[in-house]
């Protein structure tokens, strides 16, 4: 009888190593002994490696809220510095209960399968059995878009426009990325955007990410997201699609060029929402009130043509039907080509009429444009994108829900 039982309980052992995921490991590589034991029963996506709980308290002093760097919808950050010298950013994950787990476990998915120079770096984890769900990321020191714009650290005039389109450039490519790897990023905004100390962009927090299945169109999800930055198509049924991210990165283009807030209920009602002051603008002709005049859109010419296509741009990423919208490759290709020069007025030359024809069974539907006037006019000459081939100090996630 003992024999019988013996060999079930083996064969069963046997059994469950031989079905286990091979992308799922445990790893330890804590410096602490004492800590082993939060180890018991950690499931760590493709190797990450596993901090203990007791020695990321110590890096953050307890948690202390000196060291806080900023809070949102999903948990605190807090600058800590590891026994081995490195400097890190340590998300602290609110209530450990499901859907936390759910959050913490995906972004550990999403982030260990991208290399990218423009989005933040996973270092580690705690396990998800230890004291508290932490995220161990690189350190980026110096704050968020949000911040230069309208933050703590803002300063308009000292954030030129060069730097400006810099980070717009950044921020589609690694969103380009992230869409050529099936990902949606999901909570596209300027809070969201980590600057270090030469302008370069970190694209964070993917707590809020989906990695999407092959030969779909979109899912269905529960609404989530931040408020001005939720595409209103999203809004309606909960559709989400890669549009979705356009849409939030239209609004941080406003932003952008304008230097104005997302939501800011200091203004007229119906330009609370900024996509929609925007819009507003730019359909009226009155796109020199939507840049921020610390640009040198009244005196210098370069700078009026470019802020000005960046505007139509966006125009583009904010229509209400995201089959209007481009796709962020399109997106990425225009700043490109914005930055080049080539919106100027010398360099739009008529193609011939081989090239245009080439040129029109290519490009997607085009939104409305705006009416005639001067700006607008420089809107107008502004071609789509043709469609490609192929495809901190200061970390809050605020307004979240």
């Amino acid at each position: 009888m003992l024999i019988w039982v013996l060999s079930i309980y083996v064969t069963r052992r046997c059994k469950k190593g031989k079905y286990a995921s091979p992308n799922i490991h445990l790893r330890y590589t804590s410096s602490d002994p004492s800590s082993k034991s939060d180890l018991e029963g950690a499931i760590v996506y493709f190797g990450v490696p596993i901090f203990s709980y007791s020695e990321l308290a110590e890096a953050t002093n307890n948690f202390n809220q000196d060291k806080e760097l900023g809070n949102g919808g999903f948990g605190t950050v807090y600058h800590g510095k590891l026994r081995d010298g490195r400097e890190v950013a340590v998300k602290r994950l609110y209530e450990q209960h499901n859907k936390r787990v759910e959050q913490f476990t995906n972004e550990i998915k999403i982030l260990t399968r991208l290399r990218h120079k423009n989005l933040v770096s996973l270092y580690g984890c705690t396990s998800r059995h230890s004291q508290g769900l932490l995220l161990v990321y690189e350190f980026i020191p110096n704050g968020t878009v949000a911040d230069h714009l309208h933050g703590d650290q803002a300063n308009s005039c000292l954030l030129a426009w060069p730097t400006r389109m810099n980070i717009a450039i950044e921020t589609a490519s690694a969103l380009a990325y992230l869409h050529a790897s099936d990902i949606i990023h999901r909570d596209v905004k300027t809070n969201n955007i980590l600057l270090d100390n030469n302008f370069c962009v970190k694209v964070a927090d993917f707590g809020l990410s989906r990695l999407f299945p092959t030969n779909v169109t979109h899912v269905s999800t529960a609404p989530q997201g931040t408020l001005g930055y939720v595409d209103p198509e999203y809004q309606k049924c909960y559709r989400l699609t890669d549009k979705s991210d356009v849409y939030s990165f239209g609004v941080v283009l406003i932003e952008l060029i304008s230097s104005m807030s997302a939501i800011d209920i200091s203004r007229h009602k119906d330009e609370i929402n900024l996509a929609n002051l925007a819009i507003n603008r730019i359909q009226k002709c009155a796109v020199d009130e939507l840049i921020d005049p610390c640009l040198g859109f009244h005196y210098d010419e370069e700078v009026k043509m470019m802020a000005t296509s960046v505007a139509k741009l966006a125009f583009q990423c904010l229509q209400q039907n995201k089959e209007m919208r481009p796709t962020m490759e399109e997106v990425l290709e225009e700043l490109h080509r914005i930055n080049s020069g080539e919106c100027k007025p010398e360099n739009l030359k008529e193609e011939d009429d081989d090239d245009k024809g080439e040129l029109k069974s290519r490009q997607h539907q085009a939104p409305p444009s705006p009416p005639h006037c001067e700006e607008s006019s420089l809107l107008k000459n502004n071609r789509l994108p043709p469609s490609p081939i192929s495809v901190t100090k200061n970390w809050v996630s605020n307004n979240t829900y």
